[in-house]
């Protein structure tokens, strides 16, 4: 059962670095949360860095903007790191493809400089997903007929967002985890890099590491995030401590003792919202 906490600055003193989870912890896709992006600020001015690790499936450097867009400030954070920088390894080592590409426009970045090649599902090597064509209307069941005849043709399914849904303002709007899952019961192969898997994580430690300019003890390093399957699970996986965000993806399911226990998963303190 997590310790509740009344704030950050109660256990701000046991770490030398936070991984923080980005949507739903410090914005909502609409609008930032002013409390918890001090919070980390002031971790960050007064014990050490702060690097954001989010599944977004995109480059961290195309993301920078959106967090400019939210009224992020750059106090709160030093170095950002996202499931999408570990994708574009997996792509590299798959180039030239071709890829089925499955995602909005907006995750156009994923691909730049891979050398890659685009085809449609029935000429394509293998596939990755970034998520719907359009997040405001698609559910996994509309891509229930594509991913089958792709799990026919033993087509490995790269996910670039691990993420089944994600808050954006008041709507739950699926990701491409979702699809995943759906590709995994068809009896498709999948592979994900993003939170909760290890090589997201290797790239946030190391960058933790480089910002502190020293080694940091796992035991100092503290993860924050309010998804079970993501966040608390990948802290889990990685024996690196985590702060549970309650508040967050997870409010309106029950209580967070039962759904944690339910997922198999712990965190060593819990928290309705980030705040110092």
């Amino acid at each position: 059962m997590p310790t509740k906490v009344t704030g950050l600055s109660s256990i701000a003193h046991r770490y030398d670095a936070v991984l923080c989870d980005v949507w739903g912890v410090i914005h909502n896709g609409r609008v930032s949360h002013p409390a918890a992006c001090e919070a980390l600020a002031i971790f960050q001015a007064q014990r050490g860095p702060v690097v954001l690790i989010s599944n977004a499936p995109r480059p961290a450097a195309a993301v920078h903007a959106q967090l400019d867009e939210l009224a992020v400030p750059k106090a709160s954070w030093s170095g950002f790191v996202t499931s999408g920088d570990a994708t574009r390894k997996l792509l590299a080592d798959r180039a030239p493809g071709p890829v089925w590409a499955v995602g909005p426009d907006r995750d156009a970045p994923l691909y730049e400089g891979l050398n890659l090649e685009f085809a449609g599902l029935e000429d394509a090597a293998f596939i990755c997903c970034t998520g719907p064509f359009d997040d405001t209307a698609e559910t996994p069941e509309d891509y229930r007929a594509r991913l089958t005849r792709a799990a026919e043709r033993g087509l490995t399914f790269l996910c670039a967002n691990p993420d089944r849904v994600v808050q954006r303002g008041d709507e739950l709007i699926y990701c491409a985890g979702a699809l995943a899952d759906l590709y995994e019961t068809l009896g498709g192969k999948v592979i994900m890099a993003g939170k909760p898997y290890a090589p997201t994580y290797d790239l946030s430690l190391a960058e933790a590491r480089r910002l502190a300019a020293k080694p940091i003890d796992r035991e100092r390093v503290l993860c924050i995030g309010d998804g079970i399957a993501t966040d608390v699970k990948g802290a889990n996986n990685q024996g690196l401590d985590c702060l549970y965000i309650s508040g967050g993806i997870h409010a309106a399911e029950g209580d967070s003792e039962t759904l944690l226990a339910k997922a198999g998963a712990h965190a060593a303190y819990e928290l309705a919202a980030l705040r110092w």
